[in-house]
């Protein structure tokens, strides 16, 4: 008898001895994959995850989060995602996760491509903000007091018949009212990322279509004028009117591209002209291309020039 109460001893030693290292294993592994999750990088979280799911003797909390993670993933805005908007934001924002690209004239914009979007090369970002929806003539108004727009009575439309300039007092104002923040323009690569769809890589003409008729308003549907935001199709990262409605304004200034690998980029260290991106209701869909480019003076103000915001993550 005394025989068979060591064997049970024994094989019972070992079973908690096995739920013991299970269960550490479990706990390093999600840890891990939690801090991941926690900073918005649901990819290699999620390889967490399944790795304690499928190496540890016992995971039971990983099938959850592999679920949670893979919602996360499909849509980083959803409630209970880490990288959500906060409520205090002054607008809408998406969280975009940084990664690595080719920006300029690739394959999808077919022989639509202008000279000045080539030679494509290789881009990679940091993880930042941007704006879901341009910047409304409601909210200009509610940190300039004036709306400059031509299209006006349309509080939901965006802003126009702003320079650079005029935005340059604008974040200002903002930035004091909303302090920490750091609200800013995209950079002009900030700005094709997110059109392109971020680390989803929409791989469409426009920003979330290969039609303009579905991506924005643009000369052929827009009855010659501005349109509330938001009302045509979001992107791959619920971004809105990242094609038509009004072009919009970037901090770079407007410079030829290089070939080499860049990290990051500003733009040209110097210019005349500001780059702008997205076309507008005024133009032809070619313009309302992710890759597409244009530049103005930072003093013009015209009914197709508009912007939204960012921020540094």
């Amino acid at each position: 008898m005394k025989q068979y109460i060591s064997v049970f001893l024994f094989v019972f030693s070992f079973a908690l001895q096995g739920f013991s290292q299970g269960d550490n294993c479990c706990q390093k592994i999600m840890a891990k994959g939690k801090t991941l999750f926690e900073a918005c990088e649901y990819e290699e979280a999620l390889k967490k995850f399944e790795g304690a799911r499928d190496g540890c003797t016992i995971c039971s909390e990983a099938k959850q989060w592999i679920v949670k993670t893979q919602a996360c993933r499909s849509n980083p805005n959803a409630s209970g995602c880490p990288c959500v908007s906060p409520p205090n934001d002054f607008v809408s924002m998406v969280y975009v996760q940084g990664g690595t690209f080719t920006m300029g004239c690739t394959s999808e914009q077919g022989s639509d491509c202008d000279g000045d979007e080539s030679p494509a090369h290789s881009v990679t970002l940091r993880n930042y903000w941007i704006g879901k929806y341009e910047v409304t003539q409601a909210e200009w108004r509610s940190i300039m007091g004036s709306n400059p727009s031509y299209f006006k009575d349309c509080d939901n439309c965006p802003v126009e018949q702003v320079s650079w300039e005029d935005i340059q007092g604008f974040l200002r104002t903002l930035n004091q009212k909303y302090p920490g923040r750091n609200y800013r323009l995209p950079t002009e690569a900030e700005w094709e990322y997110a059109a392109r769809g971020g680390n989803k890589k929409d791989g469409t003409q426009y920003a979330g279509s290969s039609s303009m008729d579905n991506s924005g308003w643009y000369f052929a549907n827009s009855g010659s004028k501005t349109h509330p935001v938001g009302q045509k199709s979001a992107n791959g990262l619920g971004i809105y009117d990242m094609s038509g409605n009004v072009w919009e304004w970037c901090s770079d200034w407007y410079g030829s591209y290089s070939s080499g690998s860049q990290t990051n980029p500003t733009g040209a260290t110097i210019g005349s002209n500001r780059v702008n991106r997205g076309g507008s209701w005024y133009d032809d869909a070619g313009y309302c291309r992710t890759s597409s480019r244009g530049s103005y003076s930072p003093t013009l103000r015209d009914n197709d020039l508009g912007f939204r915001l960012s921020r540094t993550e």
